[in-house]
């Protein structure tokens, strides 16, 4: 069983019995904020400020900042290199995908993604069960994030980077996301706490408040 709670942006706290994962810690200037958290784990997505913020992340810790395979706790963690923009990171670098294996579920944070998946980075995200997915039209378009979803197929689906109170401002809301997705806007949640035998096969979306 693990438990989503999502502190805005690229911000998630994974707990699982195998361990603690945080990605991209947020920090001030996304317009969230969060308490000081423990982790056995954090990832970095891409060097921005707004979500690299390690001085809210009590060590010690393990960091994970780019591409290559990972064991930490008994999670299995793979790094996939994307861009952060559709020029092949030629305007805004680099952006890194991960593969979480947690509770016999693969989670995938598509962090700062800026375009759909070629050929190649598709075969190395498979069988994906819950995909963390920007859907505030930056730094993807609502449209191409929906198709990232499409391309990816999973089971859930919990976006990031939109709009919400006083954070990612300048953000889209989400529901030029949800519009694209063809799924009826749910009841955001608190928390998502969720095992294998909760996913199926249609797909479910999952909406979280963020959590200050």
């Amino acid at each position: 069983m693990a438990e989503f709670r999502w502190f805005g942006h690229n911000c998630f706290r994974i707990k699982a019995k195998e361990a603690t994962l945080l990605t991209d810690p947020v920090g001030a200037p996304t317009g969230f904020s969060m308490g000081k958290q423990t982790a056995d784990i954090v990832t970095i997505s891409h060097p921005h400020k707004g979500h690299s913020n390690l001085d809210a992340v009590k060590p010690p810790y393990k960091i994970i900042d780019g591409p290559g395979e990972y064991e930490v706790n008994d999670v299995f963690v793979t790094g996939i290199r994307t861009w952060h923009d559709a020029e092949k990171g030629e305007k805004d670098g680099f952006n890194t995908i991960y593969l979480v294996l947690v509770e016999g579920m693969t989670i995938c944070h598509l962090g700062d993604i800026g375009h759909v998946l070629t050929a190649e980075q598709l075969e190395d995200v498979e069988d994906v069960d819950i995909l963390l997915v920007p859907a505030g039209g930056a730094p993807i378009d609502a449209a191409k994030a929906a198709e990232v979803v499409a391309q990816i197929a999973p089971k859930v689906v919990i976006p990031m980077q939109y709009r919400a109170g006083s954070g990612d401002a300048n953000r889209a809301e989400l529901a030029e996301f949800v519009k694209n997705l063809g799924i009826d806007m749910p009841e955001p949640e608190d928390k998502l706490v969720i095992k294998p035998g909760d996913l199926t096969e249609t797909i479910r979306l999952v909406v979280l408040n963020p959590t200050s």
